[in-house]
């Protein structure tokens, strides 16, 4: 769990995208259901059907682990199969997936956890299998069913945060800069100057410092000061105050 705007930050990470860190993530961020919380009695269905949920899974967790023999701490867990059907549907589903991965196919700008989706549906599938029957030795189409309708829910919700949190390289930058004010600069009065001399490697000019600096003036995070002031023992020209909370 994260807040909105530290997700954001963190799903349009260049460098987490490169690693494929976010391809292993299945996230989603459902609309804020503030001021429609009204008040209503519960059901007795849901009191049941949370009872049966915890019931279940404290039963998994008290099963025993499945041991190698003769080991204590080594484990050797069952293969899981496909059963014909279920397999015929991954199948399916894996070669829909990877007809939309191209450089042109729909799902190009979420490529690396496309790449993944089939496997995640299967994982899926094996999660639901087993909540079912802790026993079970195979995953069936109803599984699969629901594990390929989840994993198509997750790359529908990858791909409206990619669109909603594209943010170009400058926006970056000032993010950088957002927080070496906040967390590296011991002043509450900056300057272009500091900036491009002490601040982000990434910042070494005036030019770039002067954009960012607009950036930043523009959301909030910096106010002008009228006729310059001292910061850090200097007299300068143009000045900014940084907004901390």
């Amino acid at each position: 769990m994260a807040q909105p705007d530290v997700a954001a930050m963190m799903l349009s990470d260049p460098l987490l995208l490169s690693q494929g860190l976010l391809s292993r993530c299945l996230v989603t961020a459902p609309e804020s259901k503030a001021g429609t919380r009204l008040w209503r009695e519960h059901s007795n269905g849901s009191d049941v059907a949370i009872k049966r949920y915890g019931s279940r899974i404290l039963d998994m967790l008290e099963k025993p682990l499945p041991l190698a023999a003769g080991q204590l701490n080594e484990l050797s867990p069952r293969v899981l199969q496909l059963a014909p059907d279920a397999q015929k549907l991954w199948i399916g589903f894996a070669d829909k997936i990877e007809g939309q991965i191209g450089p042109d196919g729909a799902l190009a700008p979420v490529r690396g956890l496309a790449n993944k989706l089939p496997e995640h549906a299967a994982r899926l599938a094996a999660v639901l299998a087993l909540v079912s029957d802790i026993d079970v030795s195979e995953i069936f189409v109803e599984h699969m069913t629901a594990g390929i309708e989840l994993a198509q829910h997750y790359v529908a919700e990858a791909m409206r945060m990619f669109e909603g949190n594209r943010i170009g390289p400058e926006l970056l930058l000032a993010q950088k800069l957002l927080g070496w004010l906040i967390g590296s600069w011991t002043e509450n009065l900056i300057s272009l100057p500091d900036i491009y001399q002490q601040g982000p490697n990434a910042i070494r000019d005036k030019a770039t410092a002067t954009k960012l600096v607009k950036i930043l003036e523009d959301h909030g995070w910096l106010d002008r000061i009228e006729g310059g002031a001292i910061v850090a023992g200097y007299q300068r020209r143009d000045a900014w105050r940084i907004v901390k909370g």
